[in-house]
Protein backbone atom coordinates (compact mmCIF):
# COMPACT_ATOMS: atom_id res chain seq x y z
CA UNK A 1 0.00 0.00 0.00
CA UNK A 2 1.46 3.23 -0.57
CA UNK A 3 0.28 6.48 0.65
CA UNK A 4 -1.89 9.12 -1.74
CA UNK A 5 -0.61 12.62 -2.22
CA UNK A 6 -2.82 15.57 -1.92
CA UNK A 7 -2.04 19.31 -2.95
CA UNK A 8 -4.45 21.76 -2.64
CA UNK A 9 -4.47 24.26 -5.59
CA UNK A 10 -8.01 25.83 -5.04
CA UNK A 11 -7.23 29.05 -3.47
CA UNK A 12 -8.18 32.51 -5.19
CA UNK A 13 -4.34 33.75 -4.73
CA UNK A 14 -5.28 37.24 -3.85
CA UNK A 15 -2.41 38.16 -2.64
CA UNK A 16 -0.14 36.86 -5.13
CA UNK A 17 -2.68 38.69 -7.82
CA UNK A 18 -2.22 35.27 -10.09
CA UNK A 19 -2.46 31.23 -9.68
CA UNK A 20 0.45 30.41 -7.39
CA UNK A 21 0.00 27.10 -9.06
CA UNK A 22 1.69 28.33 -12.09
CA UNK A 23 4.38 30.80 -11.13
CA UNK A 24 7.45 29.29 -12.33
CA UNK A 25 10.16 27.90 -9.93
CA UNK A 26 12.93 25.25 -10.76
CA UNK A 27 11.96 25.09 -14.78
CA UNK A 28 8.63 24.28 -13.98
CA UNK A 29 5.58 25.75 -12.50
CA UNK A 30 4.51 25.33 -8.61
CA UNK A 31 2.25 22.60 -9.38
CA UNK A 32 4.43 20.47 -11.36
CA UNK A 33 7.23 21.04 -9.32
CA UNK A 34 5.07 19.10 -6.14
CA UNK A 35 3.55 16.73 -7.96
CA UNK A 36 6.90 15.12 -9.87
CA UNK A 37 7.94 15.32 -6.24
CA UNK A 38 4.99 13.34 -4.78
CA UNK A 39 4.59 11.00 -7.65
CA UNK A 40 8.24 9.80 -7.08
CA UNK A 41 6.30 7.56 -3.07
CA UNK A 42 2.55 8.28 -3.74
CA UNK A 43 0.08 6.87 -5.84
CA UNK A 44 -2.47 8.55 -6.59
CA UNK A 45 -1.31 12.22 -6.66
CA UNK A 46 -4.63 14.23 -6.30
CA UNK A 47 -4.60 17.96 -7.14
CA UNK A 48 -7.59 19.81 -5.81
CA UNK A 49 -8.95 22.64 -8.26
CA UNK A 50 -11.18 25.81 -7.59
CA UNK A 51 -10.23 29.25 -8.73
CA UNK A 52 -9.07 29.21 -12.20
CA UNK A 53 -9.58 25.87 -12.51
CA UNK A 54 -9.61 24.95 -16.36
CA UNK A 55 -6.26 27.12 -16.68
CA UNK A 56 -4.21 25.32 -14.04
CA UNK A 57 -5.36 22.09 -15.38
CA UNK A 58 -4.68 23.29 -18.87
CA UNK A 59 -0.99 24.14 -18.53
CA UNK A 60 -0.01 21.31 -15.87
CA UNK A 61 2.34 18.93 -17.48
CA UNK A 62 2.78 16.26 -15.16
CA UNK A 63 -0.20 13.86 -14.74
CA UNK A 64 -2.29 13.80 -11.55
CA UNK A 65 -5.64 13.14 -10.53
CA UNK A 66 -7.42 16.18 -10.76
CA UNK A 67 -10.68 16.83 -8.40
CA UNK A 68 -12.69 20.75 -9.02
CA UNK A 69 -14.11 21.94 -5.37
CA UNK A 70 -17.16 23.74 -6.13
CA UNK A 71 -17.26 25.07 -2.82
CA UNK A 72 -13.37 26.49 -2.84
CA UNK A 73 -14.93 30.04 -1.44
CA UNK A 74 -15.94 28.23 1.15
CA UNK A 75 -12.27 27.67 2.38
CA UNK A 76 -9.48 25.65 2.47
CA UNK A 77 -11.67 22.69 4.58
CA UNK A 78 -13.65 22.04 2.06
CA UNK A 79 -10.72 22.13 -0.75
CA UNK A 80 -9.03 18.98 1.70
CA UNK A 81 -11.99 17.58 2.15
CA UNK A 82 -12.93 17.30 -1.70
CA UNK A 83 -9.24 15.82 -1.99
CA UNK A 84 -9.59 13.42 0.44
CA UNK A 85 -13.20 12.28 -0.96
CA UNK A 86 -11.28 11.08 -3.82
CA UNK A 87 -8.22 9.47 -1.57
CA UNK A 88 -8.32 5.15 -2.05
CA UNK A 89 -9.67 2.61 0.16
CA UNK A 90 -6.72 0.96 -0.01
CA UNK A 91 -4.41 4.11 0.46
CA UNK A 92 -1.60 3.71 3.31
CA UNK A 93 -1.82 7.27 4.35
CA UNK A 94 -1.70 10.59 2.75
CA UNK A 95 1.10 13.01 1.94
CA UNK A 96 -0.37 16.95 1.86
CA UNK A 97 0.69 20.02 1.51
CA UNK A 98 -0.40 23.16 -0.20
CA UNK A 99 0.56 24.49 -3.68
CA UNK A 100 2.31 27.47 -2.25
CA UNK A 101 5.44 25.20 -0.56
CA UNK A 102 6.95 24.17 -4.06
CA UNK A 103 10.46 24.53 -2.63
CA UNK A 104 10.56 21.30 -0.16
CA UNK A 105 13.32 18.56 -0.76
CA UNK A 106 13.27 15.13 -1.86
CA UNK A 107 15.17 14.23 1.18
CA UNK A 108 11.77 15.66 3.11
CA UNK A 109 9.65 13.97 1.49
CA UNK A 110 11.66 10.35 2.45
CA UNK A 111 11.78 11.13 5.86
CA UNK A 112 8.32 11.70 5.90
CA UNK A 113 7.13 8.80 4.58
CA UNK A 114 10.21 6.12 5.72
CA UNK A 115 9.60 7.39 9.55
CA UNK A 116 8.73 3.96 11.35
CA UNK A 117 7.05 5.18 14.43
CA UNK A 118 3.40 4.14 14.54
CA UNK A 119 2.62 7.89 14.89
CA UNK A 120 -1.03 8.90 13.28
CA UNK A 121 0.89 12.04 12.25
CA UNK A 122 4.18 13.35 10.89
CA UNK A 123 5.11 16.67 10.74
CA UNK A 124 8.27 18.49 9.50
CA UNK A 125 10.38 21.47 11.96
CA UNK A 126 13.29 23.35 10.51
CA UNK A 127 14.34 24.83 13.46
CA UNK A 128 11.51 24.62 15.72
CA UNK A 129 8.81 25.96 12.82
CA UNK A 130 6.28 23.47 12.09
CA UNK A 131 5.48 23.10 7.96
CA UNK A 132 4.74 21.03 5.11
CA UNK A 133 3.85 18.61 3.70
CA UNK A 134 2.44 16.50 6.44
CA UNK A 135 1.66 12.87 6.36
CA UNK A 136 -1.01 11.58 7.95
CA UNK A 137 -2.78 7.53 8.77
CA UNK A 138 -5.63 7.02 6.71
CA UNK A 139 -7.42 6.03 10.22
CA UNK A 140 -8.10 9.80 10.81
CA UNK A 141 -9.46 10.78 6.99
CA UNK A 142 -13.46 10.24 8.84
CA UNK A 143 -11.76 12.84 11.24
CA UNK A 144 -10.66 15.43 8.45
CA UNK A 145 -13.94 14.85 6.60
CA UNK A 146 -15.93 15.44 9.36
CA UNK A 147 -14.78 19.17 9.80
CA UNK A 148 -17.40 22.10 9.12
CA UNK A 149 -16.15 24.19 6.82
CA UNK A 150 -15.43 27.13 9.69
CA UNK A 151 -12.92 24.71 11.10
CA UNK A 152 -9.07 24.06 10.01
CA UNK A 153 -7.21 20.69 9.28
CA UNK A 154 -4.95 21.86 12.17
CA UNK A 155 -8.22 21.54 14.68
CA UNK A 156 -7.40 17.63 13.87
CA UNK A 157 -3.73 18.03 14.15
CA UNK A 158 -4.22 19.55 17.81
CA UNK A 159 -6.55 16.79 18.77
CA UNK A 160 -3.34 14.43 18.16
CA UNK A 161 -0.68 15.91 19.78
CA UNK A 162 -0.11 12.66 21.57
CA UNK A 163 0.02 10.47 18.29
CA UNK A 164 2.26 13.27 16.29
CA UNK A 165 5.46 12.42 15.41
CA UNK A 166 7.55 15.64 14.31
CA UNK A 167 10.61 15.34 12.29
CA UNK A 168 13.82 18.11 12.64
CA UNK A 169 14.56 18.81 8.81
CA UNK A 170 17.50 21.24 7.26
CA UNK A 171 15.01 22.15 4.79
CA UNK A 172 13.81 25.83 4.77
CA UNK A 173 11.00 24.75 2.01
CA UNK A 174 8.92 23.09 4.59
CA UNK A 175 8.02 26.93 6.26
CA UNK A 176 8.84 29.07 2.63
CA UNK A 177 4.85 29.93 2.27
CA UNK A 178 4.68 31.71 -0.97
CA UNK A 179 1.80 33.67 -0.64
CA UNK A 180 2.92 37.22 -2.17
CA UNK A 181 5.03 38.70 -4.85
CA UNK A 182 7.52 39.51 -2.03
CA UNK A 183 7.97 36.59 -0.36
CA UNK A 184 7.95 35.11 -4.41
CA UNK A 185 11.14 37.22 -5.06
CA UNK A 186 13.17 35.88 -2.22
CA UNK A 187 12.32 32.26 -3.20
CA UNK A 188 13.49 32.78 -6.90
CA UNK A 189 16.62 35.00 -5.14
CA UNK A 190 17.45 31.66 -2.62
CA UNK A 191 17.04 29.76 -5.87
CA UNK A 192 20.16 31.44 -7.69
Amino acid sequence: MSPAGLILAAGESRRMGSPKALLPYRGEIFLDTLTGLFTARCSPVIVVLGAAADEIRARALRPATFVTNPDFALGQTTSMQCGLRAVPGDAAGVLFTLVDHPAVAPETIEALLDAGSGALLRVPRYHGRRGHPIWFSRALIPEFLALPATAAARDVVRRHADDTEFLDVEDSGVVDDIDDPAAYRVLLGAEK
